[in-house]
Formats: structure tokens, C-alpha cells, sequence
């Protein structure tokens, strides 16, 4: 297992950027014969336990899946509960995430949320601006293709006011319109609760990214199962499209 930052190092580098569909709250909680709110609870606080350990490793950006576009379509009841885990995340987890040196960032719809969970997660994101450990990304009423949209619509409202010409557009002006403009595509997608698909998640960012699903459900996700996924990652021979040497 990894353990430490240093023992990590012993081979080639972490990958600079983890990004996680959390999946298995619901079936967490019916096998423990609970609501499924119980599972949700339970999936917030391995949010902490991966996060930690993240930080320790020393993963640069930990993007978590943690509320999508299609979310809403789910009892009233269980988005009510949702909309409230990030202020008590956030609220009992502020102090060490600042101790830990860790910047709190956002992709999303915002303004879409609750008073109350803008609120909670602006105090995050202000009040750890400054820090130059983990950067911990909720993506929070997030949809892939409603973010492809948003930046299409923006590059075509600048190509009205004479901004921008058609023939500027590419994958990198693209990307600068994208929510993620200031992030690095990640280098793992990695999939909780033996589900094989990316549910509308980084659809841009993910094009060359390497995908892992376990079965295993997101609350039952620890550490140790993060070290040995990164260690298939680092045994990957990432070629983009290209050849490699024994390839040539």
C-alpha cells in the first residue's frame, strides 16, 4: 500500500488528478436495513476518511461527484436531506481541511442550490482560497453536457459581440469556457458500486483518463482500495493515441 507520500515516490508519480463517482449510498443503507438517508450520512463521512488520506498521499486535485443535474428527479425527501450534508460536511470538517492545508473549490450550477448550501459551501471556498495543499472540487448540481451547453452558448454569445471569430474555435478555447478551465483533466475516473458507466460526469475532461469501477459501495471505499487502484494506474502504459517505444 502507498501509506505515505514518500513511499508513493519509490516508482513514478501519483497521478496529479482523482476523480471519483461515488456510487452505493442507497444499496449501502438497504444492507444495512436502513433509510436511505443512513446511507448518504455514511457516504459523507468516507468523503473525510478519502480526503485525508488524499491529502496525506499527496494528490494535488480530488474531484468528487457529489450531486448531479439529475439528482433532482429523487424524492423530495432524500434531495432535502442531500442539500443539507454539505453544511454539515462542511461545518464539522472546515477546521481540518484548513489545518490540512486543503483548498475547497466548486463546479456546478451554484445558484441553483439552497440558500443554505451556497452559503455553507462560499464559507469553504473563502475561507480556504489561500491554501496551496489538496485541492478538494465538489462538483455540486453538475452535469457534463449541461456544462458543454453553458460554454458552447458563452463561445456563441462571443462570437456575436466580436469577440471571438469561428475559426478560434479548439479544444483549447474550448476549454477555457469549461467550469473546469483552471483544473487538469484527470488522470483516474474512479467508479464505487460495480456500475460501468460515467453518468454524465467530466465528459470533455475525460477523454483520456483511466477508468476504474470496483464493486465495492462508495461508504465501504477506504484508503487501502485507493492505493491499490493507484498502483494499476501507475502499471498503465498511457499512450493518448500514439505508440510507445517498443511500439516504434
Amino acid at each position: 500500500m502507498l501509506g505515505r507520500k514518500k513511499e508513493a515516490d519509490k516508482t513514478k508519480d501519483l497521478p496529479l488528478h482523482i476523480a471519483m463517482i461515488m456510487d452505493g449510498n442507497g444499496r449501502y443503507a438497504k444492507l444495512k436495513r436502513r433509510p436511505r438517508v443512513h446511507g448518504h450520512y455514511e457516504g459523507m463521512q468516507n468523503v473525510k476518511r478519502i480526503t485525508r488520506h488524499a491529502s496525506d498521499i499527496g494528490i494535488k486535485y480530488l474531484t468528487l461527484y457529489a450531486f448531479s443535474t439529475e439528482n433532482w428527479s429523487r424524492p423530495s425527501a432524500e434531495v432535502s436531506y442531500l442539500m443539507k450534508l454539505p453544511g454539515d460536511f462542511l461545518g464539522s470538517f472546515l477546521p481540518e481541511l484548513i489545518e490540512k492545508n486543503v483548498k475547497v473549490t466548486t463546479i456546478g450550477n451554484m445558484d441553483d442550490l439552497p440558500k443554505h448550501t451556497i452559503k455553507a459551501v462560499a464559507k469553504a471556498v473563502d475561507d480556504t482560497k489561500d491554501n496551496t495543499g489538496l485541492n478538494l472540487i465538489f462538483a455540486l448540481n453538475y452535469g457534463g453536457r449541461d456544462e458543454l451547453i453553458q460554454s458552447f452558448k458563452s463561445i456563441h454569445q462571443d462570437i456575436n459581440d466580436g469577440k471571438l471569430k469561428a475559426e478560434d474555435i479548439d479544444d483549447t478555447l474550448i476549454q477555457q469556457y469549461l467550469m473546469t478551465y483552471n483544473i487538469p483533466d484527470p488522470e483516474m475516473i474512479i467508479r464505487t458500486s460495480g456500475e460501468y458507466r460515467l453518468s454524465n460526469f467530466l465528459l470533455w475532461q475525460s477523454s483520456y483518463s483511466e477508468l476504474f469501477f470496483t464493486n465495492t459501495l462508495w461508504p465501504e471505499f477506504g484508503p487501502d482500495e485507493l492505493d491499490e487502484l493507484i498502483i494499476q494506474y501507475r502499471k498503465r502504459d498511457r499512450r493518448f493515441g500514439g505508440l510507445n517505444d517498443k511500439e516504434v
